[in-house]
């Protein structure tokens, strides 16, 4: 899930995090396995979410399954707030949620402090994830620091009517057919959309499309050795300034940042016409848009494939129940549960064996005009051929490159050559 980030400063507890646990690791068990035993006395395990993970009813029969299990859910708005949440409490040496879910773009931050987190790895879930999943939130030892959840194949959302009305083809074939090629082609149809439409935005910001962009970039920010390329990195120099180019000089885009109140209140007015959909978007985008018609999802990407997000379940060496809390993670994590997930609010699994599920290729969303959204995010599952390397400084490069961003589009203080300038200072500051 996601992504779902709002790319704000990062916090003081964040920007403290490194010395903070420097210290407090000095302290912890040698032994970053799971501690403790199950058993059937009765235990209260909480866990921390944000967004929207589509477990509040799997929480329920979670419980009808293990009457001594009580679940405390602690939901953040969004993943920053539950990022700093996390480094501040980290930092602190208490305080975090028996489970706390965390977001791939900040996981190769916490690798580096797995001490802080239970070793969950078990032949019980090998061969459980898709390779690249399971990877990714494994040490360089072997420990495995999270489960994996949902993954984020993207397709595009489009307001059908609004299509309709602007003279461009509506149904989703066609819509696909239209779509399909390279990024320009899809400023192109931008173009001509804005060109017929009385003050509709043809997608919502520059950030969320260039995190669209970036993530077909295989090396965008870092070498796989760590070394940074960032600023000197002519694709990110490209993307940025064409996709500001686009929102901008070309007039595609609603200028809103996502999260951001006035982004939430946007999906229930005609703002703008196209949004990058990750599954986890569908949920996202039903709930803001509550009572609007006419959306739909097409099964197309510009550029071909993009991945955008995901999240993992971790247990912290910090909790008192980490055996109970690593057997409730992995139930959570398990295909079947994973389908349900995706049935509520549309999160892809990222399980090798709910891909083969016929009721995940068989699901549709009556929000969606009826879309069948399971057979559309396995295409476009399939249709991902780049696996971007996230190194420790993604995060907080990719912040400062969508900072610079907004600042362009959204409050307009700058030109893309100063903020692009002001992005470089940042870069070298870190």
């Amino acid at each position: 899930m996601n992504p779902r980030t709002r790319f704000i400063t990062l916090s003081a507890a964040a920007a403290s995090l490194v010395l903070a646990l420097s210290a407090c690791s000095s302290g912890a068990s040698e032994n970053s396995g799971v501690e403790g035993e199950t058993g059937a006395e009765d235990v209260t395990l909480s866990i921390g979410t944000f967004n929207e993970f589509g477990y509040e009813d799997l929480f329920s029969e979670y419980e009808e399954l293990n009457p001594n299990v009580t679940i405390e859910h602690k939901k953040a708005a969004t993943s920053d707030e539950a990022r700093d949440n996390l480094t501040t409490r980290l930092a602190a040496g208490s305080g975090l949620s028996d489970i706390e879910g965390i977001e791939m773009d900040w996981l190769p931050e916490l690798l580096e402090y797995s001490d802080q987190f239970a070793d969950l790895a078990d032949p019980a879930v090998e061969g459980r994830w898709l390779d690249w999943k399971s990877a990714a939130a494994t040490t360089e030892d072997g420990a495995l620091i999270g489960y994996g959840t949902d993954a984020g194949p993207q397709g595009v959302c489009y307001r059908a009517d609004l299509f309709e009305a602007a003279g461009l083809p509506s149904d989703r074939e066609a819509v696909a057919e239209m779509l399909e090629g390279d990024w320009q082609n899809y400023f192109d149809a931008g173009k001509e959309f804005v060109a017929a439409s009385d003050g509709v935005a043809w997608f919502d910001s520059a950030g969320a499309t260039y995190q669209g962009m970036i993530n077909q970039v295989e090396n965008a920010y870092e070498e796989n050795d760590g070394t940074v390329i960032a600023t000197e990195n002519p694709e990110v120099k490209d993307i940025y300034e064409q996709v500001l180019q686009a929102s901008v000089e070309d007039g595609l885009s609603a200028h809103l940042t996502q999260w951001e109140p006035d982004w939430v209140a946007s999906f229930q007015s005609d703002a703008f016409a196209t949004k990058l959909c990750p599954g986890w978007m569908l949920g996202i985008i039903e709930g803001n848009a509550e009572g609007v018609e006419g959306w739909d999802i097409a099964d197309v990407f510009p550029g071909g494939g993009g991945n955008w997000g995901g999240s993992y379940l971790t247990v912290p060496t910090q909790g008192a129940h980490q055996a109970e809390a690593k057997k409730f993670a992995e139930w959570l994590t398990a295909p079947e549960q994973q389908i349900k997930a995706f049935e509520s609010k549309g999160n892809f699994p990222s399980q090798v064996e709910a891909l083969e599920s016929e009721t995940l290729l068989s699901q549709t969303d009556p929000f969606f005009n009826d879309a069948p959204t399971g057979e559309i995010l396995v295409d476009r599952a399939n249709a991902i051929e780049v696996r971007p390397f996230k190194g420790p400084k993604y995060f907080p490069i990719n912040t400062a490159l969508q900072q610079a961003l907004t600042r362009v589009d959204v409050n307009q203080t700058d030109d893309a050559d100063s903020s692009w300038e002001k992005f470089v200072t940042a870069v070298g500051a870190l």
